[in-house]
């Protein structure tokens, strides 16, 4: 492998490399900086998080630009503001013996005023999310027709995040004299029709495979009821004492809720979504980075960009809708040659996700049964007595107290005296795991809870939805609602009802606390949806379309009087 001596790079970013520490490139820098130094060819890079792409791209793009002007010869797209920062900060680290270089990053959170006061001051890189890069060249604020390199860094996510649109506006308003440089996890068939629409005959650079740090990720699994998901998550937050990783839920509701249920259980734990202003999501970042919170609890999206070398777990506590996505995640851990552990708690129907994402990372993941109330203690004990066995004495501090303590435990032996010691510390802990259920899935469990046979695995429960054809609610529709917010479950859907203000649908019995979960918040054209277990047919008046039971009782009809008729 050769170093980076060898590259053939200016000597001002080749001491700034120096000082950074870094002697060889890795994989993807291995393959892609030579390319770019030898050819304005446009390139595609396939490389995951945590390879080193910010340098792959940025050092043979600031080996070219022209120190002497003041114009933009460097864009950079990222998907989210803190891979813009983080992008910045990185080149900042490269730039440093070239004082001549001006770097200006754009994003959304932050008063666009000030942004472009600094845009136009000039500077020859920027560094950008796509809708704020967008916003400054529709006013003309930003200026790019003097562009020689632009780089869509992490473009699956930009078009997972709907940033479409942006991009087709951005690349459209750049020279066509320019070198295109796509950096992607993964190509899905919209960056595809982009590669052909606006790139000319690109290279392709695959280190996608050579991820040195997806071989140290223990991919694990744990298959409970949904309901017990949470206590799931304390169970293993318990089991690892030093545990500092991410939790990952689907939606920013999802986040918010266990970040506090994990707060309130006195847990450190702190949530990042998309509802946090820049400086909440800073002072968030920062106390995470300084291991003031143990468990950072986050949307995918909230965490693109996020760059932590010593994370020990990463945990889905909801599957990702994209199976693509389960990598990126995972790639959070095992970083700079340390070792970490994927562990994902997966409800009754999401078993059979695990064959998907075994064969896209290329490994077998091995299922863990959810630690008892005893193996917890157990492991907590064993932190403790280690805690005890490293703690620093600081004989000049506690010398004058020594005498007074030994008189006053002097009549208690040593067994007797670490069983109080303990006790101090667990005594509320052993009480809290005394006679723990177990939260493993099992099919005995399963038989036990539901009072149902193996026979009855073909039969389906009736559900009411308080939506019906006046909300535009259609067979069609309800399928795709069903199947969208139970992504990765496997079900048959029967009889669908569909009524002018409610509807009923039959679905596979054994999923109402899935079912139940999945639609928990969810709305219709601004309408919060109410779903029910119907536990026997509603009869229901065609002509009134009204449910005996339904929340919409059909209104009584008033008797007339008759009218005393009097004959002679």
């Amino acid at each position: 492998m050769p170093t980076f001596q060898e590259l053939g790079l200016r000597p001002e970013l080749m001491r700034a490399i120096a000082d950074l520490g870094f002697e060889q490139p890795t994989p993807v820098q291995e393959k892609a900086i030579p390319k770019l130094l030898s050819s304005q060819q446009d390139l595609i890079a396939y490389a995951q998080t945590g390879t080193g792409k910010t340098a792959a791209f940025s050092l043979p793009s600031i080996h070219q630009i022209d120190e002497d002007s003041k114009q933009i010869q460097l864009l950079v797209l990222n998907p989210t503001r803190e891979l813009c920062l983080q992008t910045s900060n990185e080149i900042r680290k490269f730039i440093k013996y070239m004082p001549k270089l001006d770097i200006i990053s754009v994003y959304g959170g932050d008063p666009k005023y000030k942004q472009a006061k600094q845009l136009r001051k000039g500077a020859q890189i920027i560094i950008g999310t796509p809708g704020r890069v967008h916003d400054f060249i529709r006013s003309k604020t930003l200026k790019l027709q003097n562009l020689t390199t632009l780089v869509l860094d992490e473009a699956d996510e930009m078009l997972t995040m709907g940033f479409k649109d942006d991009l087709d506006a951005i690349l459209e308003a750049t020279p066509s004299e320019k070198q295109t440089l796509l950096f992607s996890a993964t190509m899905p068939k919209d960056i595809r029709s982009i590669v052909k629409k606006y790139m000319n005959q690109p290279v392709e650079v695959n280190a996608g495979t050579e991820n040195i740090s997806a071989e140290n990720i223990a991919h694990t699994y744990s298959v409970m009821k949904a309901r017990d998901k949470y206590a799931a998550l304390k169970r293993f937050a318990d089991y690892h004492p030093g545990i500092y990783g991410i939790v990952f839920c689907r939606t920013r509701r999802d986040t918010k809720e266990i970040a506090d249920k994990l707060i309130q259980d006195d847990y450190s734990a702190d949530a990042l979504h998309g509802d946090l202003s820049q400086s909440q999501r800073e002072h968030v970042m920062k106390r995470f980075r300084a291991k003031q919170i143990q468990l950072l609890v986050a949307t995918d999206v909230a965490a693109r960009g996020l760059d932590i070398n010593n994370l020990t777990h990463v945990i889905h506590y909801h599957l990702p809708d994209q199976n693509e996505a389960y990598i990126h995640r995972s790639g959070r851990t095992g970083r700079a040659g340390n070792s970490g552990v994927s562990i994902a708690l997966l409800n009754t129907r999401e078993k059979n996700k695990v064959r998907q994402l075994e064969k896209m990372i290329g490994k077998k993941m091995v299922q863990k049964s959810v630690p008892s109330g005893e193996e917890v203690c157990e492991q907590q004990l064993l932190h403790f007595v280690d805690r005890i066995e490293d703690v620093k004495i600081e004989e000049v501090e506690i010398a004058p107290y020594l005498d007074g303590i030994n008189s006053q435990l002097a009549h208690l032996d040593k067994e007797e005296l670490v069983k109080r010691i303990l006790s101090i510390e667990f005594n509320r802990f052993l009480e809290y795991y005394q006679d723990a259920p177990d939260l493993n899935y099992t099919t005995k469990n399963s038989k036990r809870e539901n009072g149902e046979k193996r026979s009855s695995r073909g039969k389906m429960d009736r559900y009411y939805i308080n939506i019906g054809s006046r909300d535009g609610l259609n067979p069609g529709m309800l399928i795709k609602m069903l199947n969208r917010k139970m992504s990765g479950h496997t079900f048959r859907i029967g009889e669908i009802e569909i009524l002018r203000n409610f509807s009923f649908f039959e679905i596979d019995q054994g999923l109402k606390e899935d079912l139940l979960f999945a639609f928990r918040g969810a709305k219709h054209k601004g309408r919060e949806l109410k779903i029910e277990l119907s536990s026997e047919k509603r009869k229901y008046n065609a002509k009134s379309n009204r449910s005996e039971n339904s929340a919409f009782p059909k209104k009584r009809k008033r008797k007339k009087k008759k009218k005393k008729r009097f004959f002679k």
